[in-house]
C-alpha cells in the first residue's frame, strides 16, 4: 500500500516519518544586542538561537515565511516582516529596502543553498552570520512501498535520502520550496508546493493519493 513519508522530525498524523536526517545545534557567546535586525529562514535556526540566548526576543525579526513567523512569535519575538515569495533569493530581494542603515544578523545551518547574504551585501546591507546549527544524515531501517510520496523539506533531507535510497519510478515526489528541488536528482519528477509550508506539501500529498 502507498505511503506519504515526510522527510522531517516534525511529528503529524496521516504521514510516515522517515528520518534520514539530524539536527545540533551549535551554540554561541555572541552579543546579539548590538543587531538591529534578526533575518531567520529556519525554524531550527530559531530554536537554537532560543536554547542559548534570549536576547533575541528583544530584536526585530525577519521571518522568511508565514510559519517561521509564527515560531518567532510563539516564542515570544518580534516579527516586523515576513516574506511574500517565501524563497530564499526572492527574500532577499525583498529585504533590500527593510534593512538599509540596519545591523544585521543572519542565523543560519552550517550549509546554506541561496545567495541571500550576498544579494544583501551587494545592496550595501551590514550583515553578519551566525551558524547555529548543523544537519547531518543518520541511516534509517525502513523499507519503502511501492508508489509512495515522499515529502523533501529541505537539500539535507534529498542528499540524506538518495545516500541510502534508490529511486523507483513509482514514487513521486513533493518538495517545499524551488531550492530544495535544484538537488534532486534529474529523473526525480516532482511537485512544488505552493506554500513554504509543511501543511501545504501533506495536503498535495494527500490529494496525490486520492
Amino acid at each position: 500500500m502507498a505511503k506519504i513519508y515526510l522527510l522531517s522530525n516534525q511529528k503529524y498524523t496521516c504521514v510516515e516519518n522517515l528520518e534520514v536526517f539530524q539536527i545540533e545545534y551549535i551554540k554561541s557567546s555572541i552579543d546579539l544586542l548590538k543587531y538591529d535586525a534578526l533575518i531567520f529562514t529556519s525554524k531550527n535556526a530559531i530554536y537554537s538561537l532560543d536554547s542559548f540566548n534570549k536576547n533575541w526576543k528583544n530584536i526585530d525579526s525577519y521571518a522568511i515565511a508565514p510559519k517561521t513567523s509564527e515560531i518567532i512569535k510563539k516564542l515570544g519575538g518580534k516579527v516586523v516582516f515576513t516574506g511574500i515569495t517565501s524563497h530564499g533569493n526572492e527574500f532577499a530581494q525583498e529585504l533590500i529596502n527593510l534593512l538599509k542603515n540596519k545591523k544585521v544578523l543572519y542565523v543560519k545551518a552550517l550549509k546554506t543553498v541561496s545567495d541571500l547574504v550576498e544579494i544583501l551585501k551587494q545592496n550595501k546591507i551590514l550583515i553578519d552570520e551566525l551558524v547555529a546549527y548543523k544537519t547531518s544524515c543518520k541511516k534509517s531501517e525502513i523499507l519503502l512501498e511501492d508508489n509512495s510520496i515522499f515529502i523533501f523539506t529541505s537539500p539535507s533531507s534529498v542528499e540524506c535520502f538518495f545516500n541510502q535510497y534508490s529511486w523507483k519510478n513509482s514514487y513521486k515526489a513533493i518538495v517545499i520550496g524551488k531550492t530544495t528541488a535544484k538537488y534532486l536528482p534529474k529523473e526525480v519528477n516532482y511537485t512544488i508546493s505552493s506554500e513554504t509550508s509543511i501543511d501545504e506539501c501533506i495536503n498535495l500529498a494527500t490529494q496525490s493519493l486520492l
